[in-house]
């Protein structure tokens, strides 16, 4: 708001005041009745005088001499006379309007009183009129100047002030296109231009960030692509050296080389369409394994040789042989990193139960699930149904003597690392990544302390 507004405001609503305490002030009655003690004395002294004559009159109206009007009474309240209609002729009205009242004296005996009218009474009542027309007259300017000040400020200010409001949640809503309307003709009119620049900024630097990330995955694309060389000369030479070799120990481990070689071709092909910050991309397609399939990728996992014990029972489960490939990698990658024992992976089948609310859509799980609470349709209302799901359940325990308990959690959140992890490499994703897949894969996966050390629980589910 310009301050020579709020200054012509301030002004006006000082001068009405002013006249407002003007005609408060002004409405002094102490001069309104004129000063008659002498005259009053005067006619005293002639009423007394003439009291015999006056005495025998009742209620006769005279005119009077002096220059204000009065009446007579006798000592027992009877009217003798007076000089104008209406005023006081008794001694309580003359109280009640203020009258001059004064004993008349003969012979030193109170014969009656002498009531002089009090004419400022009625000019009391006229200014007091005339002050509550002034006051009511300066309210209603001072009103109307509050009610022109009010929409000035609405259209000058507040309406300007909500659609700034409105172009600032558009943009952090993410609308960076539609310019904010530029109108210099209210209080904030300076910075429009300055909130609509910000946009630009704003919607210039999304440009560069989504450039930087398709920067980015093309980088990541360059680079799997050049991976890939080296890769593709690993398989070949493990290809020459199987042909080669006549040693059946040579032979297993070129196998196993080679069989890392294919995992790692086939990792690379994910980076063309995600990244580790973009793990909702990553593409997982259950579908049914053998529990032959398993067995192999832990005998490809352990290149080390640290599975002292592998029971794997024979079932057919829902994953995607690639993304559980990467997840048994993980846990023996993370074995060896952190306790280099003996690994002993064991086996089981496990009955779960879940619960569904009333709300849950048992056409799409048909063929899936076991109502046990009921089959008739009408009787599904504001009742929990129970889904058994069967599943195989793999320990990879190691002998490294495990985690604090308060870190079993922990460990499995993204970029978070046990106390344990001190001098070693790593990012804290892999568990976060395996526990991700094995999700998508309608399973599971958990960590825990054995008695000797760590355990990692992978839940696959049975077909």
């Amino acid at each position: 708001m310009k301050i020579r507004y709020l200054i012509i405001f301030i002004i006006i609503y000082i001068a009405v005041g002013a006249v407002i305490c003007k005609e408060i002030a002004g409405s002094d009655t102490d001069n309104l009745m004129k000063n008659y003690s002498t005259e009053i004395n005067r006619l005293l002294i002639d009423t007394a005088k003439k009291w015999d004559e006056l005495s025998g009159l009742d209620s006769e109206k005279i005119k009077s001499a002096e220059e204000f009007d009065y009446s007579v009474i006798d000592a027992e309240g009877r009217l003798l006379v007076y000089t104008l209609p209406g005023i006081a002729t008794s001694v309580s009205a003359a109280s009640r309007d203020y009258d001059i009242i004064r004993d008349i004296e003969k012979d030193g005996c109170v014969v009656g009183k002498l009531i002089v009218h009090n004419a400022s009474t009625k000019e009391i009542s006229r200014r007091n009129k005339h002050l509550a027309l002034s006051v009511a007259i300066g309210l209603m300017i001072m009103l109307m100047i509050s009610v022109l000040f009010y929409i000035y400020l609405q259209r000058r200010i507040i309406k300007p002030f909500g659609r700034l409001k409105g172009f600032a949640e558009e943009v952090a809503a993410g609308d960076l296109d539609h310019p904010l309307e530029m109108d210099r003709n209210h209080v904030f009119g300076s910075f429009t231009e300055g909130f609509d620049i910000m946009r630009e900024e704003l919607k210039a630097s999304r440009l560069r960030e989504e450039a930087a990330v398709k920067s980015r995955k093309e980088l990541v694309a360059e680079l799997s692509h050049d991976i890939k060389t080296p890769v593709s000369s690993i398989k070949a030479m493990v290809d020459v050296m199987m042909l080669t070799t006549e040693d059946e120990a040579e032979k297993e481990t070129l196998q196993s080389i080679n069989a890392k070689a294919d995992q790692i071709d086939k990792l690379i092909s994910n980076l063309f369409h995600a990244t580790l910050e973009e793990l909702e991309q990553l593409e997982v397609k259950p579908e049914e394994l053998s529990s032959d399939r398993i067995r192999k990728m832990i005998a490809e996992a352990d290149f080390r040789k640290l599975t002292t014990t592998c029971d794997i029972k024979d079932a057919a489960v829902l994953a995607d042989s690639l993304r559980l490939e990467q997840v048994i990698n993980n846990i023996y990658s993370n074995s060896y990193k952190y306790a280099g024992t003996p690994i002993t992976v064991t086996s089981r089948f496990e009955e779960q139960e879940i619960e569904f609310s009333d709300d849950t859509d048992f056409d799409e799980q048909d063929d899936k699930t076991d109502i046990n609470s009921g089959t008739e349709n009408d009787k599904l209302t504001d009742v929990v149904f129970k889904n058994t799901c069967n599943y195989l359940v793999i320990d990879f325990c190691d002998e490294g003597g495990g985690v604090p308990e308060e870190e079993l959690e922990i460990i499995m959140e993204k970029f978070r690392r046990g106390s344990n992890s001190a001098g070693k490499s790593g990012s804290g994703i892999g568990l976060y990544i395996s526990r991700y897949l094995m999700d998508k894969m309608e399973g599971g996966l958990d960590c825990s302390n054995n008695p000797k050390g760590f355990t990692v629980t992978v839940r696959l589910k049975l077909i």
